[in-house]
């Protein structure tokens, strides 16, 4: 049996998902005319707070079409030097939307406001136009960590001073609503837009949501149209969505438990480096540079013993617990683990 924790991507369709494609009700997306789309759409945006809601193909589709809808040519973009928009997204907003990233370096996931205050510059003829400063929570790359929310609202507000939009890449807004009890609507309160992932820890098979006032989503819409986002009859998509979002939310808390087990136990390997207090969602980052072994080889070994993970060269692994990953198989994986370092 693989144990698979590259990512929390890697979840199936749930039962319910199945058969709620089966009885959707369908129509053609790209006239407004899927019911289940519709629903979906309104139960994102009323869950978010928000005026409207678009179901786009991917996280990625999201956040470009957002920033899109946010800006013009040419204009930059505050965003955060570690960001999933920045460091996974294939440089489409620069190849696509024709915007200038300005990169702001953050401290374990968090921006510290006065750094991001000073990147954003004043108008000048020789510089790009501000427009939109981009915030991530939670925050993967530094473990899938939670931006509190005070820190949020401040990064929010000075964008707004300053005449900046926000947009909120939440594709795992959801861990840390579970993970706080705060509603994800309190992080969307201040965003201009939120997206969130439905293909992630909610289990759905594809799809993602952004949300935001009325005139931003038709924009948004338009935009998705362009880069080849049209859907026809997406309520396929749609009604795995409205399962998750009625059924899967909570069940997130099963794998924030897991993964705490996780961390705990490689914590006490002497292969790895683990920062157990880091651990708040779903995520653990183990740092291998003890076993003098490139990232690669870490893997390496890890797969020959049915355990995938995914890796952050020079010296990190990512360990991704989801629906599918029961407490019994964590106690496997870990011992699979250490059986795959024994040597090292």
């Amino acid at each position: 049996m693989i144990i698979n924790l590259r990512s929390d991507t890697q979840t199936l369709p749930t039962d319910a998902m199945l058969e709620a494609i089966r009885r959707a009700p369908l129509g053609d997306d790209v006239f407004g005319e899927d019911p289940t789309v519709r629903k979906l759409e309104d139960m994102a945006a009323s869950r978010l707070g928000k005026e409207a809601g678009l179901l786009v193909v991917s996280g990625t589709m999201g956040n470009l079409v957002s920033l899109m809808a946010h800006s013009n040519r040419g204009d930059e973009v505050i965003v955060d030097v570690d960001s999933h928009i920045f460091y996974h997204e294939v440089g489409s907003m620069a190849a696509i939307a024709g915007l200038m990233p300005m990169p702001v370096r953050n401290h374990d996931g968090m921006l510290d406001p006065d750094e991001v205050a000073a990147a954003i510059r004043k108008p000048n003829i020789h510089y790009p136009q501000p427009r939109i400063l981009c915030l991530e929570n939670t925050h993967n790359r530094s473990g899938g960590r939670i931006i509190p929310l005070d820190l949020h609202k401040k990064l929010c507000d000075i964008a707004h001073e300053r005449g900046l939009k926000v947009h909120l890449d939440g594709a795992r807004i959801f861990n840390a609503e579970v993970a706080t009890g705060i509603p994800a609507s309190e992080w969307a309160k201040d965003a201009d837009s939120v997206m969130f992932c439905l293909s992630k820890g909610l289990s759905c098979p594809i799809g993602s949501l952004v949300v935001g006032d009325s005139e931003f989503i038709a924009k948004a819409r338009r935009y998705r149209k362009q880069i080849g986002g049209g859907m026809r009859q997406a309520g396929i998509i749609a009604a795995c969505g409205i399962v998750a979002l009625e059924t899967m939310v909570d069940r997130l808390a099963e794998d924030h438990a897991n993964a705490k087990h996780l961390a705990q136990a490689l914590a006490e390997s002497k292969c790895f480096r683990v920062d157990v207090t880091k651990v708040e969602t779903n995520m653990v980052y183990v740092d291998h540079s003890p076993t003098n072994l490139s990232t690669e080889e870490v893997l390496s070994r890890l797969e020959k013993q049915g355990v995938l993970a995914s890796g952050s060269p020079p010296n990190r692994i990512r360990f991704v617990t989801h629906r599918h990953i029961e407490r019994s198989m964590i106690k496997e994986a870990v011992s699979r683990i250490k059986r795959a370092m024994e040597s090292v």
